[in-house]
């Protein structure tokens, strides 16, 4: 079939007779090892040979067996492994000249000429230097009579692309590096866990996180547990910070809370350049207050373990775009770092990424903190602001008095982070002057009047609690608007916030027709999408679907090991979405699915009996575990069991099958960190905005708001949090069976079939593009600050 000539196709992109090689260096990540899977598979997919350095750069430095060819097979099984299988090593002799031409021959040696490198800044300024001395390297190797002047002119330029592996998050330029979410589920496993014992004792806990010169971990996970106080490197607290923060501990306990937690980071500093440890911290809250005190040390705990889903996809999808970018490079072409600007993927050279990260440690170092802040970009600041405003309650006589009353309330199924939204709601909505209402069991509990005030201390502890604490139910307002009006009149209610899934979009066009009989509903409206299917249209991504995604990754592993030493076996999963295959889609990409049965991609007995004919294949040879993922509507006619029954008799004699149906374990839970961020934020945004049309909308005593965009989803597009009115968004949306008509993850699934080896098209025409890195745009998006 013949492609539309608008699209790009990497079938144009060929890396026969090129040769790529892959290695991790400096600190391991989570994530590295699927990384590595990607460049391997990509690589070998485009017809390229394909090399692991092992040991980082001293294998590089020293060759041999420490450079190896890799094949399809040597990659498999290692997506779910943490830290680096290739191994990694500081290199004190690649910093050497010498070192240097020692590694140049190394690779001449085996006619590599494209290097793809997984580190921090440190490893990627290495690789850069290299690419810039590589001409004189080989004159220097000619001389000395190692190589001839033919391998001069053939392997004349070295091409570098960068992967940021690093758990700190501390690369300018990228919103996430490889490993950081992963490092923060181990803080927040930790921090679950240390919140029940210290609640049993009422105890203080001080956690001290890794981030010696960066403090994203501390404040993010200090945002997703709704920690007591936080200590970063990038803003060192004020003078009198003691006083104020054992002020802050003693109101929470005397607000009725039973425990204290301070998160710190381990290069945290006071305005003097002093260090803040959590011995000083522990010492300090005994002496002045004399609470029970416990520190916590979470040490290299936070860079081993499973990486997670997030940190699977996006080290799946950079190291195909590593890939993709070395066959379009040229001799003039800069090095570069692939990485994610909010949900695309972008390209940025690599120097430029690399001086604004030295800026900051600049700026820290000269004591300028608001602007190393600033340098770290817009997602740090949002979160640093959002942390303060969420954290910090003011006096009530600092409080401005806007008289209007806001109410929160869930709809739908109940998805993880739905407690965390509310939350921030509540305390930023309490911050802005407002009095807060929550509405239980949604537009059921509306109508009957099941509303109560909600104050600040009502939400503590609520970030880390899944499902829905305000109750949720799927029933729509239409029928109930007479009752629902009432209700709106009984308690002056302004603004309405609904937080929720597919039936939220519903709830609110619903309300929008009834603006034309009920005054009443003539109010900023404001909807949060929360469902575990990210069915939404609007949005590339929706609270709880996070959550739901490492909950099937993590049952797909386990399901996978259930099988090592056994004989050959394929499991059959089935996973929940409703019409929507992103869980099965995203969730195959993650897990290192063979195939992924969705409704959006329509398919028939031909297409399942070639994959079977695949796998079956693939047994013969090395592969010895197959996994197929089914959502649960993907065809009304090929389920499950038929699926089941299908795999079972054709691959007899090569393999078995087991199937599995994941059913509501997908939206228990507790939320994953992501989750949680992403609730509090665009919550936060979105009372914001409520604050701001109510001051627009209010006239002669009363608030009247009836346009199209008074009733507005905030939903995550691409590269930023865009307010859309719901009723434009109909024309978007596939009401039958509940989707959106577009939907961006459909690109990454011939992603998941060529690292299945699947022959297919990759569209590369939204790959990412080379742009620059400007200080007001580094990790500028208000989408991946989501977390």
């Amino acid at each position: 079939m013949a492609q539309p000539d608008n699209k790009k196709f990497f079938e144009n992109l060929t890396g026969a007779g090129k040769a790529i090689a892959v290695l991790t260096s400096g600190g391991d990540a989570q994530g590295m090892n699927a990384a590595v899977r990607a460049v391997v598979r990509m690589g070998i997919y485009v017809g390229a040979k394909v090399y692991f350095i092992h040991e980082g750069y001293q294998g590089m430095v020293d060759g041999g067996d420490n450079i190896k060819e890799a094949t399809w097979e040597s990659v498999s099984s290692m997506l779910q492994v943490g830290g680096t299988v290739i191994g990694s090593a500081r290199c004190k002799e690649f910093r050497t000249h010498e070192g240097r031409l020692k590694a140049a021959h190394n690779l001449v040696q085996r006619g590599i000429t494209n290097l793809c490198v997984i580190g921090g800044d440190g490893s990627l300024t290495g690789a850069n230097l290299f690419r810039e001395e590589w001409s004189g390297l080989l004159n220097e190797l000619v001389q000395q009579g190692l190589i001839d002047e033919d391998a001069v002119q053939r392997y004349s330029a070295l091409h570098i692309v960068g992967m940021v592996g690093s758990i700190d998050n501390d690369f300018c330029g990228t919103d996430m590096t490889i490993g950081t979410d992963s490092a923060l589920h181990r803080i927040i496993e930790v921090v679950d866990a240390i919140m029940t014992t210290a609640q049993s004792h009422q105890r203080t806990f001080v956690l001290e996180v890794m981030g010696r010169h960066c403090g994203y971990l501390a404040l993010v996970s200090a945002l997703a547990c709704g920690a007591d106080w936080v200590l970063i490197p990038e803003m060192p607290p004020e003078d009198g910070w003691e006083e104020k923060m054992c002020e802050k501990l003693s109101a929470t306990r005397s607000r009725g809370s039973r425990l204290n937690i301070i998160i710190v980071a381990e290069g945290a500093i006071d305005r003097h350049g002093k260090a803040i440890t959590s011995s000083t911290l522990k010492d300090l809250v005994v002496r002045c207050l004399g609470f029970d005190t416990r520190v916590t040390i979470l040490g290299h705990v936070q860079r081993g373990g499973t990486p997670s889903a997030f940190d699977r996809i996006l080290a799946s999808r950079m190291g195909v775009e590593a890939v993709l970018a070395l066959l379009e490079t040229t001799a003039n072409t800069p090095a570069c770092v692939v990485s994610l600007c909010g949900n695309q993927a972008v390209r940025l050279p690599l120097m430029e990424c690399v001086q604004m990260t030295q800026e900051v440690q600049k700026a820290m170092d000269e004591k300028r903190f608001e602007e190393a802040v600033r340098l770290r970009g817009r997602s740090f600041e949002n979160n640093l602001r959002t942390y303060k405003l969420l954290a910090h309650r003011k006096p009530e006589s600092e409080l401005p008095q806007s008289n209007f009353n806001v109410a929160v309330l869930n709809v739908g199924a109940p998805a993880a982070g739905m407690n965390a939204a509310v939350r921030s709601a509540v305390r930023v909505g309490i911050s802005e002057g407002h009095k807060m209402f929550a509405i239980n069991d949604g537009f059921e509990g509306f109508y009957k009047g099941q509303i109560k005030e909600i104050k600040w201390g009502d939400v503590g502890g609520w970030t880390g609690q899944g499902g829905s604490l305000l109750g949720t139910k799927r029933t729509l307002p239409a029928k109930h608007v007479d009752k629902i009006a009432e209700q709106i009149r009984k308690y002056n209610i302004n603004a309405l916030l609904v937080i929720g899934g597919f039936e939220a979009v519903e709830c609110l066009l619903q309300l929008c027709d009834a603006r034309a009989t009920h005054e009443e509903f003539c109010i900023p409206l404001c909807m949060l999408p929360a469902t575990i299917s990210n069915n939404v249209p609007g949005t590339d991504l929706s609270i709880g679907a996070d959550t739901a995604l490492n909950a099937i990754v993590e049952t797909c592993d386990r399901i996978k090991q259930s099988a090592s030493g056994t004989k050959r076996r394929v499991f059959i999963i089935e996973t929940m979405g409703g019409y929507c295959g992103y869980l099965a889609s995203v969730g195959g990409l993650a897990a290192g699915a063979d195939a992924a049965y969705i409704f959006e991609e329509p398919f028939d007995i031909r297409d399942l009996q070639s994959n079977v004919e695949h796998l079956t294949e693939k047994m013969k040879t090395s592969i010895q575990r197959g996994l197929v993922l089914r959502n649960e509507n993907s065809n009304e006619n090929y389920t499950t069991d038929f699926i089941y029954q299908l795999y079972s008799e054709e691959g007899r004699g090569v393999f078995d099958c087991r199937k599995n149906v994941l059913g509501h374990m997908q939206q228990g839970g507790a939320p994953s960190p992501f989750d949680r961020n992403f609730g509090t934020k665009i919550s936060a945004k979105a009372m914001q905005w409520i604050s701001k049309k109510l001051k627009e909308c209010y006239r002669q005593g009363r608030v009247f708001a009836n346009t199209e965009d008074s009733a507005c989803l905030l939903g995550m597009r691409r590269r930023a949090l865009v307010f859309q009115p719901v009723v434009q968004l109909k024309q978007e949306t596939d009401f039958v069976h509940r989707i959106p008509k577009e939907q961006w993850w459909l690109k990454l699934r011939p992603l998941m079939k060529i690292l299945a080896k699947y022959k297919t098209s990759y569209d590369v025409s939204d790959s990412g593009q080379l742009e620059h890195v400007v200080c007001n745009r580094t990790k500028e998006s208000d989408a991946t600050a989501a977390i």
